[in-house]
This record gives structure tokens, C-alpha cells and sequence, in this order.
């Protein structure tokens, strides 16, 4: 009786744990594919358009889903829900301080430009703590930390 009790046990926990773990799974970050796109109330197009965002390659942080809907949530918390079609894998970032961009992924490197606050960039390639960005004027390294939009 002990053995299917515990075992009972370790099967609710299992199942508790993934519960949690499938929840977290679903906040990625992801980009938009447009230069216009609604964000709605609920998910649906029948729910009310909340405001429009009007910024290619913005990442957003999605933090539910339902159906052909993504629940999202940008940097400043604005939320709302956006159609999976307006959406893509992440592929940029913004910076959060003001960053230096180096010509190779080392402090080491020659600087390259210096990049501002809310400087929205295009990402390359990361490795280990540095992305491989480009932006209109610029490419080069940058150090991963106060960015966001990055998985």
C-alpha cells in the first residue's frame, strides 16, 4: 500500500511540475512583422482595437496564448492581444542603458559607436554574453546585459 501510495505521489508532483513548467514555456519573446499592427482588448478580431503599434522588428514578450492569439506585453507593460500573423521569432532588441557597440565581442575591441537608451537593434548572432547587431548606421558587438528582447 505505501509503494502506490508513493508512487501516486511522485505522479502528482510530476504532473504539478509540468503544469508549471508549460506555463513558463510560453513566454518567449517574439517581433513584429509590420510597420502597423493592432493590438486588441481580447483575442479576437471581434474584441476592440486597445492601440497600434507603429514599429517593424519591436520585440514583445508573449506571455499567453489562445487560439490564433498571442498575449503580449512590451517594455513600457503596455498588454494586449495580437494575431499570430503580425508576429515573428524574436530578432532584435532595445537597449535599457546606454550601451557601447565594439567592433569585435571583446571590452578589448575598438568601439564602434556609442548606442543610446531605447536604441531598437537588429540581432545577427549571439555568443555566450555579446550579440552581433546592426542597426542603420552601425554593426558591431554589444554586451548582453540591459537589454531586452532577448530568449
Amino acid at each position: 500500500m505505501k509503494i502506490k501510495s508513493l508512487i501516486n505521489n511522485i505522479f502528482i508532483f510530476l504532473f504539478l511540475l509540468s503544469l508549471v513548467t508549460s506555463s513558463n514555456s510560453e513566454e518567449i519573446f517574439v517581433s513584429l512583422k509590420k510597420n502597423k499592427v493592432n493590438v486588441r482588448y481580447g483575442p479576437s478580431f471581434e474584441s476592440d482595437i486597445k492601440y497600434i503599434y507603429k514599429k517593424i522588428n519591436l520585440p514583445l514578450r508573449q506571455i499567453d496564448k489562445k487560439e490564433n492569439f498571442r498575449r503580449i506585453i512590451d517594455l513600457k507593460n503596455n498588454s494586449g492581444w495580437i494575431h499570430i500573423s503580425q508576429l515573428k521569432k524574436s530578432n532584435s532588441i532595445i537597449t535599457t542603458k546606454d550601451k557601447i557597440l565594439f567592433k569585435k565581442p571583446t571590452s578589448f575591441a575598438k568601439p564602434v559607436a556609442q548606442i543610446k537608451k531605447g536604441r531598437l537593434l537588429i540581432v545577427e548572432k549571439c555568443l555566450r554574453n555579446w550579440c552581433k547587431i546592426s542597426s542603420k548606421e552601425f554593426k558591431g558587438w554589444i554586451k548582453t546585459e540591459n537589454i531586452w528582447g532577448l530568449n
